[in-house]
């Protein structure tokens, strides 16, 4: 798999996030990892510390590595536990009844996944891969509950980090409904390089190949080279030392008509 590295520029974007976007209300807020509010419902300058809790001694709790494109669990597998990302990034991904796979998200470190369980899902319903070296803290499903009823800071944590993830996968559904492949393209790349947060950007490391992007955005690999090449063209990205700068500009391609 290809190595990239994006990070953002410090230049001001030509046009504000609240500005009108051809799109419903929901894409609009697309471009933010985790909303204003979501933040602080998260609370990043909170003293309580989600690791800490799981870092504690708790019958039903284990801990794996993973190497990179190794199963976490497999669609159809049975849902019995609760796992977090403590290092590394996972890939969800679903197959149709035809053999199409299609991928859900790509979870970054500090990712909780196969929550579902916890809301009485017997099976799977997508299969989890590690995308690189992972380190998977896996929390049986009582285990979990138990841990809710001890720790209602840490529930409340949790809750948030879960809507924060639905918010985003609302925003993902509605780009791939009504923006075209080029848009979604870009509004990816800067969501990778945390475009839109209200702390400072700082340089993200994206471990991703044009494969996987195209995978992420719905289209061929050849498109998304395409389209790298164009925003390279216009100076919205550029490559230096085997890595990708995201520059600020390229909202102009989310926000273009």
């Amino acid at each position: 798999m290809a190595t990239s590295f994006a990070t953002v520029t410090s230049a001001e974007p030509r046009f504000p996030l609240s500005s009108s976007f051809p799109l419903p209300l929901i894409a609009r807020h697309g471009l933010k990892v985790v909303p204003e509010k979501m933040d602080l419902l998260i609370g990043r300058s909170s003293a309580f510390d989600l690791q800490i809790s799981l870092n504690k001694p708790m019958l039903g709790k284990s801990r794996r590595e993973y190497l990179t494109g190794e199963s976490i669990f497999s669609q159809g597998d049975t849902a019995n536990a609760v796992f977090y990302v403590q290092s590394g990034k996972v890939k969800l991904t679903v197959i149709s009844m035809t053999g199409k796979e299609a991928v859900i998200s790509h979870l970054p470190e500090a990712s909780f996944f196969g929550e579902a369980s916890l809301a009485g899902q017997k099976e799977r319903v997508s299969s989890a891969y590690a995308i690189e070296a992972s380190t998977i803290v896996r929390i049986e499903k009582k285990a979990m509950q138990d841990l809710f009823h001890r720790e209602p800071e840490f529930a409340e944590q949790f809750l948030a980090r879960l809507l924060s993830r639905n918010i985003r996968m609302e925003a993902d559904l509605v780009d791939h409904l009504f923006n075209s492949s080029e848009k979604r393209l870009a509004r990816l790349l800067m969501l990778m390089a945390n475009y839109g947060q209200d702390s400072k950007p700082i340089p993200v490391i994206a471990k991703i190949s044009q494969e996987t992007l195209s995978e992420m955005i719905g289209t061929t690999r050849s498109r998304v080279s395409f389209f790298l090449n164009r925003f390279r063209n216009l100076g919205y990205i550029d490559y230096n030392g085997g890595g990708m700068q995201i520059n600020s500009s390229l909202v102009n391609v989310v926000l273009h008509n």
